[in-house]
């Protein structure tokens, strides 16, 4: 893929990373250093971000495990500074696969949320939510709160996310496979008009999201 780099390989599964991810990842650094004048700020805040890829990484190794559990393979993964995107041979067959398939991604973020919530409760180190934010607060309870984001965010109903992926299975299941497909493209067509206002007026990278989900649907 252009642009991209093989970082290794995960259950037989060829993983990459984009160009542009590496480049967020030096942007990222160079901006907290430039805020705090610590690099142990920076290095906090670039080690932050690559443990929340290595949670996108897992959801996208979840789809594609339970893909291969229907005789799938996955061709790859790559990551990209919006998120994850495993490419699968084919899609399933089968609506109900669809949405094993779909579901999977994000049930490894709710495992993942989970073991850390449990970890953080043990240790007495879960802090109040006002007292975190971006760059604030323990790293464990940050990337839970990610975690659980990345679970709501995946699924809104907006196609080809995972969300819209099991609307469309389940759609399928009483319509047309094509017409299920073109009311969920429809639906997430609409979602990236309402990402692109929000970036608009607020989260930038709402933008690049609508742009990616607009043009996927």
């Amino acid at each position: 893929m252009p642009w991209s780099f093989k970082v290794g390989r995960l259950f037989g599964i060829d993983t990459y990373i984009h160009a542009t991810f590496l480049m967020l990842l030096a942007f990222l650094g160079v901006t907290t250093y430039l805020r705090d004048r610590s690099v142990a700020a920076a290095v906090e805040g670039v080690a932050f971000f690559v443990l929340l890829f290595g949670c996108v990484l897992l959801h996208e190794l979840g789809h594609a495990v339970a893909a291969r559990r229907y005789g799938i393979p996955t061709r790859d993964i790559t990551l990209y500074p919006i998120g994850g995107v495993a490419r699968l041979e084919r899609m399933p067959s089968e609506p109900r696969q669809e949405v094993v398939v779909a579901l999977a991604g994000p049930l490894v973020n709710v495992v993942i949320a989970a073991v850390l919530f449990a970890a953080l409760v043990a240790t007495g180190g879960w802090q109040p939510l006002a007292a975190i934010g971006t760059a604030e607060g323990p790293l464990l309870e940050r990337l839970a709160l990610v975690n659980v984001s990345l679970v709501l965010f995946n699924m809104l109903p907006a196609f080809p996310m995972d969300g819209g992926r099991v609307l469309r299975a389940l759609l399928a299941m009483r319509l047309p496979y094509a017409r299920a497909t073109a009311i969920a493209a429809s639906l997430g067509r609409g979602m990236a008009l309402l990402f692109g206002l929000g970036g608009l007026f607020g989260n930038p990278m709402l933008l690049f999201i609508a742009f990616f989900v607009w043009i996927a649907a």
